[in-house]
């Protein structure tokens, strides 16, 4: 696994670092330009663009200068700074502590803890592993059940990454791809539960389907109510 360190929120908030084998300018690339943040953020829901545009765009931030070049503000009191590393380039992500986050963001700010700890270790692989690729995704998700025997059942696999919520494991029928299995914070009035991203490579129609049938039944073994897969 590559190198990555988290700091659990604090009085100072939540820090993540991930060490990304490329250049600085080649995910920094990644991650201001749209057609390459469909490579690697979220998963391909009708709604991804306007999401990217949303969080990437139009109330992004470059506010890098000096030695710091690389610094990406986003709505929510979010913060990226890319730095040259020996092995590539770190990326750390800073967010503000719960109490000084305002309105819907506070409610939400366990969720979108998790989600950037995802699609930042998405963004490691698309970029070490299937440089230049487009993917296809799945996306289940299901509540009131632990998602331990999930993870037992990928723990064969090779981990990509590992934190107290989520795991990342490679399996290589899916093109190599990545599937990212993490719980979901029980917000109040709904129950925890869990959710997987499942990143394929170089799969034709026939092979996707036949993994988005898969997948469906690995999930609802554990969610038989869960909702379709979004692809």
């Amino acid at each position: 696994m590559t190198e990555q360190t988290s700091q659990p929120e604090t009085a100072t908030g939540f820090t993540l670092e991930v060490v990304i084998g490329a250049p600085v300018e080649v995910v920094w690339r990644a991650m201001r330009e749209p057609d390459q943040i469909r490579r690697w953020h979220g998963w391909h829901a009708e709604s991804l663009d306007a999401e990217i545009r949303q969080i990437y765009g139009d109330t992004a931030t470059e506010s890098g200068s000096g030695a710091t070049p690389y610094v990406l503000d986003v709505e929510g009191g979010d913060r990226f700074e890319l730095r040259e590393h020996d092995d590539g380039t770190l990326v750390r992500l800073t967010r503000l502590p719960r109490e000084q986050v305002e309105g819907e963001w506070a409610d939400w700010y366990d969720d979108i803890t998790e989600g950037w700890t995802s699609f930042v270790h998405q963004l490691r692989f698309a970029l070490e592993r299937h440089p230049h690729e487009e993917r296809r995704t799945l996306c289940l998700s299901g509540a009131g059940a632990p998602a331990q025997p999930l993870r037992e059942s990928l723990a064969h696999h090779e981990t990509f990454f590992s934190t107290d919520h989520q795991q990342g494991h490679v399996l290589d029928g899916l093109g190599p791809g990545l599937v990212v299995l993490g719980e979901t914070p029980g917000r109040p009035g709904q129950q925890p539960g869990a959710m997987a991203i499942v990143s394929t490579y170089g799969l034709d129609d026939d092979a996707f389907a036949r993994e988005q049938d898969s997948w469906t039944a690995w999930w609802r073994a554990a969610y038989p109510d869960a909702d379709p897969a979004v692809t």
